[in-house]
């Protein structure tokens, strides 16, 4: 892998990931932009205990462009993007409306192809690993930032999700607190700890998958994917590194080399769930990493999480009542059902 760092017109940082050494990214940002201005902060709501990003700038960010406007696209003669170059494996630049802003945080954009009509689905094993290593890279970098406490990886994917551009990409939020749902799981991890004499939970968990089986979606030999017990989604795996590791650091050559095929395999059975003929299947794809500056944080577990928000062809599961007024989700779709129906789409 070879990285480039440059600067965009307005001051921003973009990143080139390369599979190839010999790859020279010298293209300059020709744009007239002004320099960016955000009014993000955080207020802490005292009632929740947790916190809040304020972004009103984030109005006026770019909406559902025509195709031909993407401006994830690479430049071309008369139409320049936020990649200046004519083209690109992987990029990753600072979000020009981020939602953390500062001393409040930071916000990236990555881009996994310049191909804009792709999905992450689409990708070969190689791009996959690519990408892999600009979210460990990105991971190293943020988490050395003096404010920040907890780097978090992810992807929106489809008009339901609520994403504007329909380029492949995903997003970095890098937090200056610990996330209000990785606090949730350190506490649990530690309440199960004291109670089962120092047990860990997330290896508790993974294990306890394997042994049922019945919410087991894909095995390998360092990966392991299942639908959780409690799952809050209608579709939703959590995939887990069979070696527990607290972050994307941490993972090993043999874990690296074996994530893409088995990644990009629960993606493309997530396109099959609702049968041929329908549209792609929304989804969000976040990653779980240890906070950066938590105690005892080798004992969390890094995890991808993903789910779709569809529960039937047509049909969308709304955050009504209950799930957004009191967060007790229910879900319509029995764990073991969604487990056995990705086990029905495995490729052939």
């Amino acid at each position: 892998m070879k990285k480039t760092s440059t600067r965009l017109a307005d001051g921003r940082e973009l990143i080139y990931y390369d599979s190839r050494d010999d790859v020279v990214r010298d293209a300059v940002d020709e744009r007239p932009l002004p320099q960016v201005t955000t009014a993000s902060e955080i207020r802490h709501d005292r009632l929740l205990g947790d916190s809040v990003a304020v972004a009103s700038h984030r109005q006026g960010r770019t909406y559902h462009p025509p195709a031909d406007e993407c401006p994830l696209c690479p430049s071309r003669e008369g139409r320049l993007s936020e990649i200046p170059a004519a083209d690109y494996d992987v990029a990753v630049f600072e979000n020009r409306f981020p939602s953390l802003a500062g001393s409040t945080g930071r916000c990236e954009v990555v881009c996994f192809a310049s191909d804009h009509h792709a999905s992450f689905a689409d990708l070969t094993e190689e791009q996959v690993a690519l990408v892999l290593e600009a979210w460990t890279d990105r991971t190293a970098e943020l988490s050395a930032l003096p404010d920040v406490e907890q780097v978090f990886c992810f992807e929106n994917r489809g008009a339901e999700i609520g994403v504007t551009l329909g380029h492949p990409h995903g997003q970095i939020y890098a937090y200056p607190f610990v996330t209000p749902r990785t606090e949730r799981m350190l506490a649990s991890a530690t309440e199960h700890a004291e109670r089962t004499g120092g047990r860990n939970l997330f290896d508790d968990v993974v294990a306890d998958e394997l042994a049922d089986g019945s919410r087991v979606v894909l095995e390998g030999e360092h990966w392991v994917a299942f639908v959780p017990y409690a799952a809050h989604w209608p579709y939703e795996v959590h995939l887990y590194p069979r070696r527990r590791v607290p972050d994307l650091l941490a993972l090993d050559e043999d874990a690296r080399t074996e994530f893409p095929q088995l990644y990009l395999e629960v993606l493309r059975r997530f396109d099959r769930i609702f049968g041929a003929g329908e549209p792609p299947t929304p989804y969000i794809a976040a990653w779980h990493q240890a906070p950066v500056r938590a105690p005892h944080r080798d004992g969390f577990a890094l995890h991808l999480e993903l789910f779709t928000i569809r529960r039937t062809p047509g049909k969308l599961k709304f955050l009504a009542g209950s799930e957004s007024g009191m967060n007790v989700f229910i879900n319509d779709v029995p764990p073991e059902a969604a487990a056995q129906r990705l086990r029905e789409v495995a490729s052939t």
